[in-house]
């Protein structure tokens, strides 16, 4: 499927473009999203992916993998069936998922791009997306968080009275289109277009087709119990993280001495703030930390991990490169704009804004122009308009899902994606429709 999207963006663009007399700009926009693509994401991504797969490494190697993926279990033993319980899998799935919850962009990506290795570790097909490689990735096209930050931000760029309103329909739409987007990968594979044939045999009964990387099968946990020193460093370390958090909270009782600006009024606002403050700091210096107490040579395992940060960053260049460019010349020859035309009295029928239609169409192909299209909106209809909240809400809850695509198979080299792209295609659709009905019925 995605070889036809990608080659009908290309071929659309260069017609749409030659009949607005857009070529030059189609021209163009190919070289600019090609060099978007390698020295504005993928080299960027050099540095980030080696700090967190680092971080990463403490964390299996400490054990902390193990000991989240087994909190998790029962839930993640549903969603994927196929990869065993203590996998490393398991571990690094829980915290991009966890990372994306608290928008943490940063650490979320390396997380995936980790969960994505150690799941084409456990596949018998090199090349093929698996189950439950498809519903990873369903899920992170879901765009869980439970604070949508950046559209806060906008909101309150432009004086929204209450920026917040709409991190409640953001959870509420964001919740419905991750069951969506899993019941969809579920119901899909099981389909004769997307099943997956049985691995076949050799004559000496192993299988033809090895996992790659099948030495990682079982999650690092020391066997050693924590010790009496280790138990009060890791207490006390936490003792002060809370204190910080309280300091932030109530300003004027603990006398932040950082605070140069009279408190935010909103006690909500202010636990955003808190999280969004502490949140990373806290895992660069709380995984370390319990690897340390764990005996884990932290220096020499961060090293190792991080070494992966540069060949992964290099692998997916190719794939991001052709599906940028192939969404820039489709944006510079206008043909979104030519969408939303075509499609704006058909939604009108049906009640939904056309004023969001740009913005929808853009969201799971560019980050940047869904929030320029977002920016736009909340200016010309006023940031506590029904619309600029809608806008919000969807911006909130939806994801770049062609990008996540392109990078996440692409640091695997996967080529056949199977029902991926239908299913996170699916939890965009329900974020959707959700962020209309839900909006209409709480901001009415």
């Amino acid at each position: 499927m995605l070889n036809y999207i990608w080659l009908g963006l290309m071929v659309c663009a260069v017609l749409i473009g030659g009949w607005n007399g857009q070529l030059k700009a189609v021209a163009n926009g190919s070289l600019d999203w090609a060099n978007i693509a390698v020295v504005n994401i993928a080299f960027t991504l050099i540095g980030v992916m080696a700090l967190w797969l680092g971080i990463m490494r403490l964390a299996e190697r400490s054990g902390l993998v193990a000991l989240v993926a087994r909190a998790l279990r029962p839930v993640m033993r549903w969603i994927f069936p196929e990869v065993p319980a203590e996998h490393p899998a398991m571990g690094a799935m829980l915290m991009n998922i966890a990372a994306n919850m608290l928008g943490l962009g940063n650490a979320a990506t390396p997380f995936g791009l980790r969960a994505m290795k150690d799941l084409e570790s456990l596949n018998p097909r090199p090349g093929t997306a698996t189950n439950a490689m498809c519903t990873f990735l369903a899920i992170n096209t879901s765009g869980i968080q439970l604070v949508p930050v950046t559209a806060i931000a906008i909101l309150v760029a432009n004086k929204s009275t209450n920026p917040t309103a709409i991190v409640g329909t953001s959870l509420i739409c964001t919740a419905c289109a991750a069951v969506a987007g899993v019941l969809m990968a579920k119901f899909l594979s099981h389909l004769p277009g997307f099943r997956l044939s049985p691995v076949t045999t050799s004559r000496s009964g192993a299988s033809e087709a090895q996992p790659p990387a099948a030495e990682a099968v079982q999650a690092n946990e020391p066997a050693e119990p924590l010790k009496w020193w280790g138990k009060a460093a890791v207490t006390v370390f936490l003792l002060f993280f809370a204190w910080l958090f309280l300091r932030l909270m109530f300003p004027d009782v603990f006398k932040w001495p950082a605070a140069t600006e009279p408190a935010e009024a909103n006690l909500f606002v202010r636990l955003l703030g808190a999280v969004s403050l502490l949140a990373i700091p806290f895992l660069l210096s709380a995984i370390p930390l319990w690897a340390a107490v764990r005996r884990v040579k932290v220096y020499d395992e961060f090293v190792d991990g991080a070494k992966e940060g540069f060949n992964v960053a290099v692998r997916i260049i190719p794939y991001l490169v052709a599906m940028l460019v192939a969404v820039g010349m489709f944006r510079a020859a206008g043909g979104i704009d030519w969408l939303s035309r075509v499609l704006a009295p058909v939604f009108g029928l049906i009640g939904f804004p056309p004023d969001l239609l740009p913005m929808v169409l853009v969201r799971p192909l560019s980050g940047t122009a869904s929030l320029g299209f977002f920016t736009e909106l909340v200016k010309t209809c006023g940031p506590d308009s029904l619309i600029a909240r809608m806008g919000g809400t969807i911006y909130g809850s939806t994801e770049t899902t062609f990008y996540v695509l392109a990078v996440y198979f692409g640091s695997v080299a996967i080529k056949r994606t199977r029902h991926a792209l239908l299913a996170g295609l699916t939890a965009d659709f329900v974020s959707v429709v959700m962020a209309v009905i839900v909006c209409r019925m709480v901001f009415r």
